[in-house]
C-alpha cells in the first residue's frame, strides 16, 4: 500500500523545485491523490505512481529537469477512465490549468504538458533527456519480474472489464506487438540496461498467451 503522506510531501518537494512561490501546495497534491484513488483504477492507481515517482529517481541522473519529469509523472495519468481514449490529453489539460495556477512559470507548464501527451506513444526523441526519463519510468514495470507482471497483467484486465474477452484479447495483443515492434523499449542507459531484455521477455510470453490454441490436427 503507497504511503500517502509520503507521497503528498514528494508532490509539494517537487512543485516547490519548479516555481517561485505561490498557493498551498498540499492542496493540489490532495486533488492529485484523490484522483489516482478513484474507483474504476486497477492498474493506474496510486501505487503506479509511487512505483513510476521511484523509477524517475532511479533515471533521474538522466534528466534536464528532474522535477518537471516528476510533475509530469504525477499528471501522466491523473484523468484516467478506461473506456476513453483522450486521457493523456485530459491529462496534460488538468496540468497546464494547475500548474498555472500554482504559480509554476509557463514554459514549465508548458513542458510537462509536453511530457504527459508524449505517454501516448512512449517514443520520445532522441534529444529529448526529459521525455526518455518518464517513458522509461512509465514502461518499467514491463521488467517486473514473473509475479509483478502477472499482477500487472491482469490489473489492465480488470480495467477493462467491459471488454468482451476476445475483443480484449485482440486490442491486448496488438498494444504488445507495437511495443515490441519499437527499436527500443528504454531510452536511457540504465532502462536499456536493466529492463530491456526483461520487458521484451515478458511481452512476448503475454503476447503467446493471448494468441489462439492452434487447430487440433486430423
Amino acid at each position: 500500500m503507497a504511503d500517502l503522506e509520503a507521497l503528498r510531501v514528494r508532490f509539494v518537494r517537487a512543485l516547490e523545485g519548479v516555481r517561485a512561490g505561490g498557493p498551498d501546495a498540499g492542496a493540489y497534491a490532495d486533488h492529485l491523490l484523490a484522483r489516482w484513488g478513484e474507483p474504476q483504477r486497477r492498474y493506474h492507481t496510486v501505487a503506479h505512481l509511487a512505483a513510476v515517482l521511484e523509477h524517475v529517481d532511479t533515471l533521474a541522473e538522466y534528466a534536464a529537469d528532474p522535477d518537471v519529469v516528476r510533475l509530469a509523472a504525477w499528471f501522466h495519468d491523473a484523468v484516467y477512465l478506461p473506456e476513453r481514449s483522450e486521457n493523456e490529453e485530459r491529462s496534460a489539460r488538468l496540468a497546464e490549468r494547475a500548474l498555472g495556477e500554482a504559480g509554476v512559470a509557463a514554459e514549465k507548464v508548458a513542458e510537462v504538458a509536453r511530457l504527459v501527451r508524449l505517454t501516448v506513444s512512449h517514443d520520445p526523441a532522441d534529444d529529448d533527456p526529459d521525455g526518455q526519463v518518464l517513458c522509461d519510468a512509465d514502461l518499467a514495470v514491463l521488467a517486473s519480474p514473473p509475479a509483478g507482471y502477472a499482477a500487472y497483467a491482469t490489473a489492465v484486465r480488470q480495467e477493462y472489464h467491459f471488454v468482451p474477452d476476445d475483443a480484449f484479447r485482440a486490442g491486448r495483443a496488438a498494444v504488445l506487438r507495437q511495443l515490441l515492434g519499437l527499436p527500443r523499449l528504454f531510452r536511457t542507459p540504465y532502462g536499456r540496461r536493466e529492463w530491456e531484455a526483461t520487458a521484451r521477455y515478458n511481452l512476448r510470453a503475454e503476447l503467446e498467451m493471448l494468441s489462439p490454441d492452434p487447430a487440433p490436427g486430423p
